[in-house]
Order: structure tokens, then C-alpha cells, then sequence
């Protein structure tokens, strides 16, 4: 009689095909599945999965783990939520490759655009790395979950061009160094590389990516398409919904002339445009021009929190405001409190538009001072009216008796409406994705989306089946993304599954922590209903616990 390291008795197998699931064993040896649906062997370790579903490890396309990776090899909590494999170095960033001379300029790239603080990264990123392949070796060592590495567009051009990569577009020499770097990463296990329309550095310039011009783009692309796969991901012009759509047709373009997928995120539902019909009716057109270009979605409202102690993208687009959250706490506190800027603070905040208009939206959450307790669930324009006072005064006052700690909440704004993020989820040309998890990360934690897809769209409301909603999160996103070899529970594949109660499956609120280096916080959000997380045939999450397995990959 044959034997196996693990096997999984009586489970509700959702095999990550689509197809309906079914009731049966999943024998797993040496790293691999050798068995499904049968087993009469015996295992050295046998799990009675009775009332469960085991399902293909969850993939999580779009993350900014490329730092936290070097002090957290577990890319916590996204294990937590049945997350077996994460795609990182997306919106044009990576960490390589990188001149010793311009990794300060990396550093304050992650600041800004993904709110990892630089305290942190001189606490615990060595930069001891130049090239993609070496960034690649160190993070392998000891990695926890599987990896999926994109190579940052910006991170190329600056490693190419200097201080010209944010001045001009780049010369017929230097796109060739640019391709060469591509090829190499791509022939040391990377899965792509990611761009960016909209992005500004920590001077408000646009980072190197927007600089490049189509032909570059595409050179780019067939250079990584030499590799036999690759993704070409991108953060369009959002804030523009007519650039956004320009964005969408050169993605076209690029597609059909060098043969690749390019990914786009996120597609959100708004309450101007609830299906996001006008982004959507663009991706169908390229479609039947015959480019790949998909949309990320993700399933939960965009909320997030702003707290004057920390990084808020609401107020980038005041500049005021801006220069002070740039300055080091406590010296920020007094700048708040300088009663020769008040009067300016809080007129341009009046007159705020874009993302910043949204401040007057915000909530009072978690507070510190007593004698802001009869705010807490309050908006800021609620408390400004009955007042008789301008949203900037109260956001002051409220955030100063608080030492600026003050949490407030941005709820149910953007994609609120669930029954058209549904449709959204359903399109064919979008892919779950968009989580930003591990980034914006004193703001939001993106981490939890596929937990909330499992308790909100499949437990509570039947919008999908559980046979549909793994599917999109599983076999998909591995089809389409180019990692082949996961997403499916069949024999002779890796073995990354999940085994989870459909019923009882649930995300936690989210939580406000000092646990990154530097003494920095972070949100985080927990998931329950998990048994047991299996990466590459170990079990590395039991009943909510971390075992001591590591054997994530490069992917």
C-alpha cells in the first residue's frame, strides 16, 4: 500500500477549474499532489476535512510585499486568508535593480506612493542587492509563501538613466540596456513587469515610468515576452476617466504588437459609474481588436482611514497640508498648531477638489482626548455644520487634541455599491485583484480580500458560487498570469491548498499595530474559518497558528 506525507479525508474539493466541486481525498508526497478524489494509502499525516472545502492556494495578483519581505517572510496576514501565492513589484516599483547611489530615491518612491516608511527600510532592508536576479536570491532564502516578482518600470529607467529618467524619453541605446535587464530577470524566474500612468514622487513629479513613450513600452514588452510569458501591469490615470480610457487603448496597442497580457487596476465602481461601464465597453474593445487586456478588481468598498501622525493620499493634492505631513513628528504637531498657517490650511482645504474633496466624507473614528469622544461616528461635515465652522477647523482642532493620532474613516464612498462590484467580479475581463496588500499600509490593509469574497459574495448574499468565486481567485488568475503550474488541485501539481470552512469563513476588522521595523504601525485584518494553509506540501498555517515550514518559492 502506497504512502504519502499528507493527506485530506472527505473534503469538499473545489478543484479551482470552476468546476462543481465534490466530495473526496487529496493525497499530497514530496511537495505534489498524487492523488485526488481517491486514496487508499495511508498518510504520515491524515487531516479529516469532514464539512470543509479544500481548495488551490489563493493567489493574490497585485501586493507591494517587495521590502516587507526582507524582515517578514510569511508576507503577514496574507496566509491568514488562504493567500498561498503573491504577485509583488507592481505600479512600476521594485527594489532592483538599484545603484548604491539611487536607492535613496527608491526609498522615497515606496514612501510616497505605497506609505512604507523610511525608518523602516533602514531598519530592516539591507539593499545588499544591485541586479533583479539578486534581489530574487536574497528574498528565496527561507521565503515563506510563493512569490510571483515583477520588475518595476521606474526602478529600470532610473537604474538606466539616472536623474534623465524623469526628463525625457529614452534613446534607442538605452532602451537596449533597458531590454537586456528585462531578459535577464525574466530568465531568473520574474513574472513581468509593472508601469505607471499616474504615480508622483516625493517632489510631486511623476515618477520615470510616465516618462516613456510607446515604442519604448513595447521594446519592453517583446523582451519579456522572449521569455515565453510575462505580464505588462499598470496603474492607469484614474483620476481622469477620458485618460484612463487613452490608458486602456495603448494597452491595446501594446498587446497586439508585442503578444502579451497587460493588466490594469484597479476598475472600480463609482457613484458616477456604478458598472464602470465606460472602462469595461474600452477592455471589450480592445478585446475584439484582439489585444489581452484585463481589468483588477477588488470585492471590498474602498475605505480608508487618514491620520495626521502618519501618510494620507487624500491630502497630496493639497499642498499646504502636504508639506507639513512631510515634515517628522513631533515637528508636525507644532506646524498643525502654528496659528500663522491656520488660516491658509484651512482655506485650502476649502477650497480642496479631486481626492481631497473627500476629507470632508471622513468619519471620526478612534480617538484619544475625552473631549473628542461625542465626535466618534460623526462626519466632518456633520461636526463643521453644526458648528458653523470649516471642514480644516475641525480636522485640526479634533486631530491636535489628539497629538494628531485621531483615526478618521473614509466608508462606503467607493465601490460600495455590491450588487455592481458583483458584476464587476463576474466580467470576463476582470481579474480579482487590486488588493494593494502591504502597501498604504497606516491606511488600509488590503489584505482580507479574498476572506470577504468567501463571506460576503458567497456565505451571504449567493451573488457567486464557491465554485466560481475560487475559481477567479485560483485557476484564472494562474492561467492567465502565466503561473502555470498553480491554481489547480490535479495530480502532479505543487501542492498549495487551503482548507477552510465555507460557513464559517469571516475577515476581522481591521487593526492598527506597531509591529513594522522601525518602530513604525500598520493595519492588518485577521481571517477565521481557516484549518490549514498547505504551500509546496507543507503545512505553514494550522488553526490560525504558524508552523515553523517555510518553503515558499520564486514562481
Amino acid at each position: 500500500m502506497s504512502s504519502a506525507d499528507l493527506v485530506f479525508r472527505n473534503a469538499l474539493i473545489v478543484d479551482g477549474s470552476g468546476s462543481p466541486g465534490f466530495e473526496g481525498d487529496v493525497a499530497v508526497n514530496a511537495g505534489e499532489i498524487i492523488a485526488v478524489g481517491s486514496y487508499e494509502g495511508t498518510g504520515m499525516e491524515e487531516i479529516d476535512a469532514t464539512g470543509r472545502a479544500l481548495a488551490p492556494g489563493f493567489i493574490d495578483i497585485h501586493t507591494h510585499f517587495d521590502p516587507q519581505l526582507c524582515w517578514d517572510s510569511l508576507a503577514t496576514p496574507s496566509i491568514e486568508h488562504g493567500v498561498t501565492t503573491i504577485v509583488t513589484g507592481n505600479c512600476s516599483l521594485s527594489l532592483a535593480p538599484v545603484h548604491k547611489h539611487g536607492i535613496s530615491k527608491v526609498v522615497s518612491m515606496f514612501e510616497v506612493i505605497e506609505d512604507i516608511k523610511k525608518r523602516t527600510f533602514d531598519a530592516a532592508v539591507p539593499f545588499s542587492w544591485e541586479t533583479f536576479p539578486e534581489y530574487l536570491d536574497h528574498i528565496s532564502q527561507g521565503l515563506g509563501i510563493n512569490v510571483g516578482a515583477m520588475i518595476g518600470h521606474s526602478a529600470i529607467r532610473l537604474y538606466v538613466m539616472g536623474e534623465n529618467a524623469q526628463k525625457r524619453a529614452a534613446n534607442a541605446e538605452e532602451i537596449g540596456a533597458m531590454c537586456v535587464i528585462v531578459e535577464e530577470a525574466m530568465a531568473a524566474g520574474a513574472l513581468g513587469i509593472s508601469s505607471s500612468y499616474v504615480d508622483i514622487d516625493e517632489n510631486m513629479d511623476p515618477v520615470p515610468s510616465r516618462f516613456a513613450e510607446l515604442d519604448e513600452k513595447i521594446a519592453l514588452c517583446k523582451a519579456m515576452a522572449k521569455s515565453g510569458r510575462g505580464v505588462w501591469q499598470v496603474v492607469p490615470f484614474f483620476p481622469d476617466p477620458v485618460q484612463q480610457l487613452a490608458n486602456i487603448k495603448e494597452l491595446g496597442e501594446i498587446s497586439r504588437a508585442a503578444g502579451v497580457m497587460c493588466s490594469l487596476q484597479p476598475i472600480l465602481s463609482s457613484p458616477d459609474s456604478p458598472d464602470a461601464k465606460e472602462s469595461i465597453a474600452a477592455l471589450e474593445e480592445e478585446h475584439a481588436k484582439g489585444a489581452r487586456v484585463y481589468g483588477q478588481v477588488m470585492p471590498r468598498c474602498f475605505d480608508l482611514n487618514m491620520r495626521l501622525s502618519e501618510t494620507s493620499m487624500l491630502l497630496y493634492g493639497l499642498p499646504g497640508w502636504k508639506a507639513i505631513m512631510d515634515e517628522p513628528m513631533p515637528g508636525r504637531i507644532a506646524s498643525f498648531a502654528d496659528p500663522d498657517r491656520r488660516t491658509a490650511l484651512v482655506d485650502e482645504m476649502s477650497a480642496a477638489g479631486g481626492m481631497s474633496a473627500a476629507v470632508a466624507l471622513l468619519r471620526v473614528g478612534q480617538v484619544k482626548s475625552e473631549a473628542n469622544q461625542p465626535f466618534v461616528g460623526k462626519t466632518l461635515m456633520e461636526i463643521a455644520a453644526s458648528e458653523g465652522r470649516a471642514v480644516g477647523e475641525v480636522v485640526l482642532d479634533i486631530a491636535l487634541a489628539d497629538d494628531l493620532e485621531t483615526e478618521f474613516q473614509l466608508v462606503d464612498v467607493l465601490n460600495a455599491n455590491k450588487e455592481a462590484v458583483a458584476g464587476l467580479i463576474n466580467h470576463p475581463l476582470c481579474h480579482f485583484g487590486a488588493s494593494d496588500a502591504g502597501a498604504h499600509v497606516t491606511q488600509f490593509c488590503g489584505t482580507g480580500d479574498t476572506t470577504h469574497l468567501l463571506e460576503y459574495y458567497v456565505k451571504q448574499t449567493g451573488q457567486l458560487s464557491l465554485e466560481r468565486a475560487v475559481h477567479r481567485m485560483t485557476g484564472e488568475v494562474a492561467k492567465d498570469w502565466g503561473l502555470s503550474d498553480r491554481g489547480l488541485i490535479a495530480v502532479g501539481r505543487p501542492a498549495d491548498l487551503v482548507l477552510f470552512d465555507p460557513q464559517g469563513v469571516s475577515v476581522g476588522e481591521s487593526i492598527f499595530r506597531n509591529d513594522f521595523p522601525g518602530e513604525a504601525n500598520r493595519y492588518v485584518r485577521e481571517g477565521r474559518g481557516y484549518a490549514a494553509v498547505v504551500i509546496n506540501g507543507e503545512i505553514v498555517l494550522r488553526d490560525g497558528h504558524y508552523t515553523e515550514a517555510r518553503p515558499g518559492r520564486i514562481v
